[in-house]
């Protein structure tokens, strides 16, 4: 354990490693040759606001330990391992928080291969309260989801059978091999009974099955059996109209199914009933459809090696959308000392505004005004001056209504701006300068032609 058992809630993320021990659940569990060793990573942030999301973000992994999640069986591609994590809520709330996660689809199993695990968990809760509460991992609990799918069993314990599960018979039961492919039966063969009470029945472990065999003249009626209970009887000799038919073995047909049982092991089971005729099974097809939950079928239960750490969260207040901090300016009041107001009678724009008054504590005139942002991330400044005159000391607004044209918004007052009087007296002499240089040459071409101006 890579934490102390209680741990202080800060702005920075909780990051957790957790050593974990996953047991079996059942004689079907992904663990069930042993404990398989895991190490977890959790974080999550423990300095919210109310309206932000508490997401945890668990990951796993193997640790040095060679025992591994196994394959519960034969499976086609696509089966995967699902997780479901539990962290308990302590102090101004309590519940518990459930991430979840899944593996990669897997390849074609075969019993005891080894399984991928879920890259990660996770669960996004949204704060609505403010307050602090306690955070502690609890068990893990993974489960195999088996893909969607068919698997048509044929036969005994052969290589008919892709799963190596087969079809338990009676001692009263006839093998018939090599029938001709117009029959239509599953791989070309079928068992057929005269006896009365003899039966034939599969263990499998699915969702559905379906009874497969010929419909015949000579049939002879059948009962079914789901996990040891009679749950049907069919006539192969009649059709679904209860019509006698009047044909021999038209084999493949679908003589019975059943589906949308709870997956896990069931077993299916025909009997020879009714007296005189033939029972005869051809196949049966088991169909799994995978569950929406984990079923704990193949289940397998992860605790925390040791005691599991505690972790504070705080979830604060956080600021009110309604509120502006800047406000509309044109809401406000008008500011006595706004340099864009034309009747203040401090403006520094006013033309007959009194000079600004030098203290000898100012390079010109007018009072430092220094900005300091606010820690808090509000949008409002706070102006300090520097200097404490007794003469008329002008406070300006931390952020000015208008930024001037062409300006960077700096949050300050622009200041008066200079005249260039002597700039301005220059330039006057050069224009009446060259005004005077042009009349009094157009003077002496005139009289050089002997004429008048």
């Amino acid at each position: 354990m890579v934490v102390l058992p209680q741990v202080p809630a800060s702005a920075a993320p909780a990051d957790l490693i957790i050593q974990y021990q996953c047991n079996a659940v059942g004689d079907n569990s992904i663990a069930r040759n042993g404990p398989v060793m895991l190490t977890t990573n959790l974080t999550f942030a423990t300095d919210l606001s109310v309206g932000g999301p508490l997401n945890l973000e668990w990951t796993m992994n193997y640790t040095g330990d060679p025992r591994r999640l196994l394959s519960p069986g034969y499976f086609r591609r696509g089966g995967q391992v699902h997780a479901t994590g539990h962290v308990d809520i302590r102090g101004d709330w309590t519940g518990v928080l459930m991430p979840r996660g899944v593996s990669e689809p897997e390849r074609r199993l075969r019993p005891d291969s080894p399984l991928g695990l879920p890259e990660m968990m996770s669960d996004p809760a949204l704060t609505s309260t403010a307050g602090t509460i306690r955070l502690t991992p609890r068990d893990i609990d993974l489960d195999f989801f088996p893909p969607d799918g068919e698997v048509v069993y044929n036969d005994g314990p052969d290589a008919d059978n892709p799963s190596g599960m087969g079809i338990v018979y009676s001692n009263d039961w006839t093998s018939k091999d090599d029938l001709p492919t117009s029959e239509r039966h599953v791989h070309n063969d079928l068992h057929e009974t005269t006896v009365e009470g003899a039966f034939a029945e599969l263990t499998f472990v699915g969702t559905g099955v379906k009874y497969i065999g010929p419909t015949d003249k000579d049939a002879s009626p059948v009962n079914i059996h789901i996990d040891d209970r009679l749950v049907a009887t069919v006539n192969p000799s009649r059709n679904g109209n209860d019509v006698p038919v009047n044909h021999d073995m038209a084999g493949g047909k679908t003589l019975w199914e059943i589906s949308g049982l709870d997956y896990g092991e069931h077993k299916i089971k025909i009997e020879k009933v009714g007296g005189p005729g033939y029972m005869w099974l051809d196949a049966f097809e088991v169909s799994t459809t995978t569950p929406e939950a984990p079923t704990g079928f193949h289940g397998a239960k992860c605790s925390p090696v040791g005691a599991p750490p505690t972790v504070q969260v705080t979830i604060g207040e956080g600021a009110d959308p309604t509120d502006d901090p800047t406000g509309d300016p044109t809401d406000q009041p008008t500011d006595p000392d706004d340099p864009d107001d034309p009747t203040d009678p401090d403006d520094p724009t006013d033309p007959d505004d009194d000079p600004p008054v030098d203290d000898g504590n100012s390079d010109n005139g007018v009072d430092h005004v220094v900005v300091i942002p606010q820690t808090s991330g509000t949008a409002t400044a706070t102006a300090t001056p520097t200097t404490a005159s007794p003469t008329a000391t002008k406070y300006y607004r931390a952020q000015v209504a208008k930024t001037p044209s062409g300006g960077v918004d700096t949050g300050v007052a622009p200041a008066e701006p200079e005249r260039p009087y002597a700039l301005m007296a220059g330039g006057m002499a050069l224009v009446m300068g060259s005004a005077g240089g042009g009349l009094l040459l157009r003077r002496r071409r005139a009289e050089h032609a002997g004429g008048t101006l």
